[in-house]
C-alpha cells in the first residue's frame, strides 16, 4: 500500500492539532502549502516560531502579551475597580469590541469541567483569589460562556468574590444558552453587560 514520504506525513499529523482539522483537511492544507505556496508555508513557519518564542501571558490578567503587563493592564484609562472574568483571550477581544466595558480582566484559560479533569487548580484560581485579596476590586463581572460549565465556573468565582466581600455580577440578557461568548456579536454583548445580574442577591 502506497504511503506518503515521512516528512509529508509528519506535516499532516502536525496540522491535525488545529481545532476542527481532521485527516482529510490536514492533507488538503499540506498539499496546498507544498504545491502552490511554498513561500507562504515558510512565512507561516517563521511566524509560528516568532509567536511561540515571543508571546507569553500578562502577569496580572493572563492575556497573551509580549510584555510583562499587557496593554490593557498597563493602561491608566482602565477602571481598576471592575474585574471581568472570562474563559479565553478571544473572549477579551469580544468584550472589547462591544465597547460596553472599561475595566480590567482575568483570563481563566478554560472553565471548570470535572468530567474533563479541569478543576480550580487547572484554572489557577488561586492566582485570581490573590488578585482579589490584593484589594482595589469592587465588582467582579462574570463573563464566562452560557454553557453548563460556564455557569458552574461563574458561580464558583462568585463565591470566591463573596468571601472577599466583593460584589459579583453576571452578564445575562442577549447571550444564548449553550452559546460561546467569543462568537456573540458586539451589540448583543453590550446589551448583556448593561443587564448583568447580581449573583449574590440571586443566591439569597
Amino acid at each position: 500500500m502506497a504511503s506518503y514520504p515521512p516528512r509529508l506525513q509528519r506535516l499532516i499529523d502536525a496540522l491535525r492539532i488545529l481545532p476542527g482539522v481532521g485527516p482529510k483537511s490536514a492533507q488538503r492544507m499540506a498539499f496546498q502549502l507544498l504545491e502552490r505556496d511554498r513561500p507562504g508555508a515558510r512565512l507561516l513557519a517563521e511566524r509560528l516560531v516568532e509567536a511561540i518564542d515571543g508571546i507569553g501571558r500578562c502577569e496580572r490578567c493572563r492575556m497573551f502579551s509580549e510584555t510583562p503587563l499587557c496593554e490593557l493592564c498597563a493602561s491608566p484609562q482602565r477602571d481598576g475597580r471592575l474585574l471581568c472574568v472570562v474563559e479565553t483571550p478571544g473572549d477579551v477581544l469580544a468584550v472589547e469590541h462591544s465597547g460596553a466595558y472599561r475595566g480590567r480582566y482575568f483570563v481563566l484559560m478554560g472553565r471548570l469541567s470535572p468530567l474533563d479533569g479541569i478543576g480550580p487548580d487547572e484554572l489557577q484560581l488561586d492566582a485570581l483569589d490573590a488578585l482579589l485579596a490584593a484589594g482595589g476590586v469592587e465588582e467582579v463581572v462574570l463573563a464566562t460562556g452560557a454553557t453548563v460549565e460556564g455557569e458552574a465556573t461563574a458561580h464558583f468565582v462568585a463565591a470566591m468574590a463573596s468571601a472577599r466581600g466583593i460584589a459579583a455580577t453576571r452578564i445575562a440578557h442577549g447571550v444564548p444558552m449553550g452559546g460561546e461568548l467569543e462568537y456573540v456579536d458586539g451589540s448583543t454583548l453590550a446589551h448583556a453587560f448593561n443587564g448583568r445580574l447580581d449573583l449574590g442577591r440571586d443566591r439569597a
